[in-house]
């Protein structure tokens, strides 16, 4: 790791913390699991049987399926407060656990009612299962809800994403909304925790109008209200290293975006076949005045049509997104380490964070080092200090272990760091900062894998 500046700028007072909803939305979520349990309990008198048993887990996996849809959809709604507080990557994990719990309880529910009914009726399960569907109020509705509601849940296996494109995966995905609308009537027409129960019945109302009125205001209204008063075109594309391309949008009033640097919009290119798809790109510079600017790398066929746009193309973006911004900033010292053109989010970072900052970039060869004049040149004009982690001649990659680390920035330990890069990368870097001594509240790092 070479060394290419080494001046240094006056301490700044790192800023207070504050008060993060990742504390409190867990427990929140877990307190309602309870309230329904509650329900259950509180409606139920004597289990008697294995009919009655089977029944009655199959009445609690229900509600509990019932209650994790609608926290299924609300974590898909974009609210700012947990996708700037909390994350986007985070929120994603959370949605990714919520889905799988809300799968495993659906197929509990179906199976535990379907076996206590035909115990009760000394039925077999595939006669009981053909009187349920067929007999019973709203069943066919929900159990189109439940087909693509498990297909949703098959499409996000880990094992299929890697084999589909992101466009698959996301349109699956959207089917969502469709299951839960399909399941929502079967929950209040069968549920005997709510037949003649006004109370329950308006509080699972206002459970899902609640999280339908939060998806319709920020995945619909808001975009919508910012695309129409911005309203962004395509600038200019510039090549900025072997298959990577910035991009420059213009727009009308884009001072008055509350967006800060480290932050990510999802964009939609109206042009080149690129209008289908909403994907995730940081913007590569604080933004100026009515322009802002991303940095893509040609990874998959949309990054690689980006190349291809025309000035004058219309954008479509929703946002600003994530928090890896100065918000997270706990110290006085500031160590960036980027992997590739994960140095997007991090080169507007390098720009604006206050204090003792260093940046450490981690490529290829010095072809690949995007954005590498802008970097030099703002290390010269705010005296922080750039190094770079080239592979050596023979092709041999730097040692970024604990030691190495540790060598190279006295006081590890002490730094607050910002971790972008690759998946593999960031893992392996994470790792070997925790080695170092780095505390995990100081390590800031966000993902864009889906």
């Amino acid at each position: 790791m070479a060394a290419v500046h080494e001046r240094r700028t006056a301490r700044a007072a790192p800023p207070a913390s504050r008060w993060s909803p990742a504390l409190w939305l867990p427990v929140s979520l877990w307190a309602g699991a309870a309230a329904v349990l509650a329900l259950w309990w509180t409606d139920t008198g004597t289990v008697v049987g294995a009919a009655g048993w089977l029944t009655g887990a199959g009445r609690i996996a229900g509600l509990l399926c019932g209650y994790a849809c609608a926290v299924l959809v609300g974590l898909m709604a974009r609210v700012p407060l947990l996708e700037v507080r909390i994350g986007s990557d985070r929120v994603a994990r959370w949605h990714a656990m919520a889905g799988r719990y809300t799968v495993c309880l659906l197929v509990a529910h179906i199976v535990l009612i379907l076996a206590g009914y035909a115990a009760q009726d000394h039925a077999s399960l595939v006669r009981e299962t053909v009187t349920v569907v067929l007999d019973y109020p709203e069943m066919l509705k929900a159990t189109a809800g439940g087909v693509l509601l498990c297909a949703v849940g098959a499409a996000s296996a880990r094992a299929v994403r890697r084999r589909t494109s992101y466009e698959f995966w996301y349109y699956t995905h959207l089917l969502t909304y469709a299951a839960v609308f399909l399941a929502f009537s079967h929950q209040l027409a069968l549920g005997n925790d709510f037949a003649g129960k006004s109370a329950a019945t308006a509080a699972w109302y206002a459970l899902y109008l609640g999280v339908a009125a939060l998806v319709v205001w920020y995945r619909i209204v808001v975009p919508a209200r910012l695309n129409l008063r911005h309203r962004l075109r395509v600038e200019s594309v510039h090549r900025e290293a072997p298959g990577v391309y910035s991009v420059v949008v213009c727009g009308r009033r884009l001072d008055e975006l509350d967006v800060r640097p480290g932050q990510f919009f999802r964009w939609r290119f109206l042009g080149a076949g690129l209008g289908w798809t909403s994907t995730p790109y940081s913007l590569s510079a604080p933004p100026r005045g009515d322009r802002l600017r991303i940095t893509v790398k040609a990874l998959g066929g949309h990054s690689a049509a980006v190349a291809l746009l025309r000035p004058g193309t219309r954008v479509w973006a929703e946002g600003p997104y994530g928090s890896l911004t100065a918000d997270r900033r706990t110290a006085h010292r500031t160590l960036l380490i980027a992997g590739g053109v994960g140095i997007t989010p991090l080169r507007a970072l390098f720009e604006t964070l206050p204090g003792d900052v260093t940046l450490l970039y981690r490529a290829r060869t010095a072809q690949d080092l995007a954005l590498g004049g802008e970097l030099e040149a703002i290390a010269r004009r705010r005296g922080a200090t750039v190094r770079y982690a080239l592979n050596g001649a023979d092709g041999e990659r730097p040692a970024l272990t604990a030691g190495a680390l540790r060598a190279a920035f006295p006081g590890l330990a002490g730094y607050d760091v910002y971790l972008c890069g690759p998946r593999g990368f960031a893992e392996d870097v994470y790792a070997q900062l925790r080695a170092a001594g780095v505390p995990d509240r100081r390590i800031h790092h966000e993902s864009f894998e889906l």
